[in-house]
């Protein structure tokens, strides 16, 4: 193993990926070790303590390695789910060397070695310098192995190879007793492949019964709280207050970027490289790169403006400014055959510019001065009245879920929320359309509410209690008509009840999502009707107009292959249900709220710091 740690050279982007298993493998004490930090704990797995430091450790490593690969600034959501993903992973990597150890699952040092060797990473596959006739030429990557440097980043890469020959053996011990008889595969296949055509009526109580037709009194209300109080519990919730400053672009935006636009073009037509022009100007990061090349594409895959006018324009011409959803583009086309067409583009958003920029960027900045980031709650009042906007209220917003305005969801308030203190204004939380500033006006706790708060909603819910008794007589009186030799269809129409007919379809693509009435469908004959299906989202009644049964002879002419891939299958699912099961088992102990001030996101250092 030694020798493998004297004999590899760098390779970046290997190590950006294998780092994070090395820290959480080898850095400290989160895996039975002693380790090199403070004992602080944010919480445990199984009794073993997860050392606070180091957890802020590879959570700094993850941000820093998201923000390589996607350049830009993180929000409060993104940090969180970095945060939570760090979270999850060392619980796995806990919960799993747990059942290493349980079973006595080990892993020699030859065989790190061997799969080193033998089975590049997938990584390591698409690196030019290991390619032969744009192949991947393992007897490269080998003689590359036998170089003399890149000793510092052999550990990660060896503990990211020891992680997934354990969890190989592992998984191979977990479903070594996978088998499936011809009666099991049958029943499969028989799934697969059995159709049924079906007529059905759906008595949906909210449709159904009109809300007029059901009357609720305060007393019924009280009493059905009463009677319900665990179904009106809710998680903590949070109550907002905000102004929103828009940031919408106008009219003299628009002009001004047409007018750069021309500029650009007029540059490239007066000699200027079109690939210089793009690298310098175009927003679109990725063709810019490259000149503004996008290669070769299908008439329509682009967006419809920008396609028209490509299938439209000379060959080597340079577009004038070609407005679509994303801006303007200068569009020049290289080749052009039939529905295919290769060309390179500059992109210019159509973003706001100029004066009102200046007029924004002024507002922005009294709305961070006057109002954000205050514990004193007239500050939101204030900066709404420096400004003229209006202070809303935004719709309570719960543990874990976003804050959404009508149709919009801003991103990062719902996490700030739930980490401040009642009375406290949020920072600035940018969106593409607007700036805003959240208040929390107060937090509720988790539990069941006061029926004065939630009193519309029990209502409702003692409301759809009635309607579906009120269902089940109409069911009753429906069955009595089909008893009295009445067609489904009739019987439904003489109700004013919705009546439709399905398939054919096979158990495992049904068009409906009830599972009662799918498995009611694939019980009947031909002919036969089902009785009244009282199910959680309605009450049915069913009739099989049509079956084709599977076709026994072909399944034994496929069962060889079908067995491979149903075990395959099989064994997927096995593996899925395990490491659920192993993490429902395990004792977890997350303190991480407790210890650590999550509030503040742990950001990366500046470029070049």
């Amino acid at each position: 193993m030694q020798a493998f740690r004297n004999a590899a050279k760098p390779l970046m982007v290997v190590v950006a990926i294998t780092f994070f298993a090395w820290l959480v493998l080898d850095l400290s004490g989160i895996t039975g070790g002693t380790g090199l930090l403070t004992q602080t704990s944010v919480g445990e797995v199984n009794g073993r303590s997860i050392d606070a430091r180091t957890y802020q450790n590879i959570v700094q490593q993850s941000i820093d390695a998201r923000q390589r690969q996607t350049p830009g600034n993180m929000g409060l959501e993104d940090y969180q789910q970095v945060r939570d993903e760090v979270w999850d992973q060392i619980v796995q990597s806990n919960v799993l060397n747990a059942e290493y150890q349980r079973r006595g699952i080990t892993v020699s040092d030859d065989e790190v070695v061997q799969a080193i060797r033998n089975s590049p990473l997938p990584e390591f596959q698409s690196v030019p310098e290991f390619q032969t006739d744009s192949q991947f030429d393992l007897g490269k990557y080998q003689r590359w192995l036998t170089s003399s440097v890149a000793q510092q980043y052999l550990p990660s890469l060896e503990a990211q190879y020891r992680e997934e020959l354990q969890r190989a053996k592992l998984l191979r011990v977990v479903t070594s007793d996978i088998y499936l008889s011809d009666a099991a595969l049958w029943e499969h296949y028989r799934d697969q492949n059995e159709m049924v055509k079906i007529g059905l009526t759906a008595i949906v109580p909210r449709n159904a019964v009109p809300d007029s037709s059901v009357q609720v009194t305060d007393a019924e209300v009280a009493a059905y709280y009463k009677a319900h109080r665990n179904e009106f519990e809710r998680p903590r919730t949070a109550y907002l207050s905000f102004v929103a400053l828009p940031r919408l672009t106008t009219s003299a935006d628009t002009a001004a970027v047409r007018a750069r636009a021309d500029s650009a073009r007029q540059e490239i037509i007066a000699g200027a490289p079109f690939a210089d022009v793009a690298r310098r100007e175009s927003a679109d990061s990725a063709s810019a790169a490259k000149g503004g090349d996008l290669g070769e594409w299908t008439k329509g895959s682009m967006d419809p403006a920008f396609d028209s006018a490509a299938f439209a324009l000379p060959l080597r011409t340079v577009s004038r400014p070609v407005v679509s959803q994303f801006g303007f583009h200068l569009i020049e086309i290289t080749s052009r055959k039939g529905n295919k067409a290769k060309g390179r583009h500059i992109l210019f958003p159509i973003e706001v510019t100029g004066a009102h920029r200046d007029q924004l960027d002024a507002q922005a900045d009294s709305l961070e001065q006057l109002g954000a980031e205050r514990s004193d709650p007239a500050a939101l009042d204030t900066v709404a009245r420096v400004l003229k906007l209006p202070v809303a209220r935004a719709s309570p917003v719960q543990q874990g879920s976003k804050v959404q305005l009508g149709q919009l969801v801003v991103p990062d308030a719902a996490v700030w929320a739930f980490e401040a203190k009642p009375g406290a204004t949020s920072p600035v939380i940018e969106a593409s359309w607007a700036y805003y500033v959240f208040r929390l006006d107060s937090l509720q706790p988790a539990g069941v509410p006061p029926l004065n708060q939630i009193r519309s909603a029990v209502a409702k819910t003692a409301r759809d209690d009635k309607k579906w008794k009120a269902a089940r007589d109409l069911a009753k009186t429906y069955s009595k008509r089909l008893e009295g030799g009445t067609s489904m269809a009739e019987a439904a129409t003489a109700m004013k009840l919705p009546y439709r007919e399905f398939g054919p379809f096979s158990r495992i693509n049904p068009p409906l999502t009830n599972p009662i009435v799918v498995g009611a469908a694939f019980g009947l004959k031909k002919g036969e009707r089902s009785g009244i299906l009282d199910t959680k989202d309605g009450i049915y009644v069913v009739q099989a107009l049509e079956r084709v049964q599977a076709d026994s002879a072909k399944f034994v002419k496929e069962l060889d292959q079908y067995r491979a891939q149903a075990i395959n299958a099989a064994k997927q699912e096995r593996v899925r249900n395990y490491m659920m099961a192993l993490r429902k088992a395990a004792k977890i102990v997350d303190n991480r709220e407790k210890v650590l001030q999550t509030g503040t996101p742990q950001q990366p250092p500046p470029a070049g710091v």
